[in-house]
């Protein structure tokens, strides 16, 4: 998926980390949602974990952070700001990509129904690339911004290609 969540990632999620992690604590667990397809075509929404943290330095001389990197691979990092009553409708995913909310409220609705609303400190892996347009013509997922100002979203675009029937696949 990605070489790595990016270095900034732990600084962007404070809930995760713990303050002054020792080897002595346990490892903490990460959670995203994952947008991911089911073999009928069908988009679901679900609550995943990272959770195979190890603690080390990412550059020595400084200290160990908990780190739990994913598979190496291309990225494409684009900083975007959806304008203030942004209305996304169905659509998926470009690529396998993760979405990071920076600024503002936005959600994303799955074909199976499921909602979730997103800001800041959140995580979202969108897989809906092999989903297949429904009898109400929806397709991937339905996503907008809530309230009435703008959303800025930092999205990290892989090179990993997409999967069906494997929610929560990084673990």
């Amino acid at each position: 998926m990605l070489a790595m969540i990016p270095p900034m990632m732990p600084a962007m999620m404070p809930a995760m980390m713990p303050a002054d992690a020792t080897a002595s604590d346990a490892a903490p667990q990460g959670v995203y949602w994952h947008n991911w397809t089911d073999s009928k075509g069908v988009s679901h929404l679900t609550h995943c974990h990272f959770h195979r943290y190890i603690l080390k330095s990412m550059s020595k001389p400084a200290g160990p952070q908990w780190q739990d990197r994913l598979p190496p691979g291309r990225t494409t990092i684009i900083s975007t700001v959806q304008p203030a009553h942004w209305d996304g409708t169905w659509h998926p995913d470009p690529t396998v990509q993760w979405i990071i909310p920076l600024r503002g409220t936005w959600f994303v609705e799955a074909m199976d129904g499921t909602r979730v609303v997103m800001g800041p400190g959140d995580l979202s892996l969108g897989e809906d690339q092999m989903s297949r347009r429904d009898a109400r013509g929806h397709i991937g997922h339905n996503a907008g911004n809530v309230g009435d100002g703008p959303v800025t979203l930092m999205v990290i675009q892989t090179d990993q290609a997409p999967t069906i029937d494997r929610p929560c696949r990084f673990q």
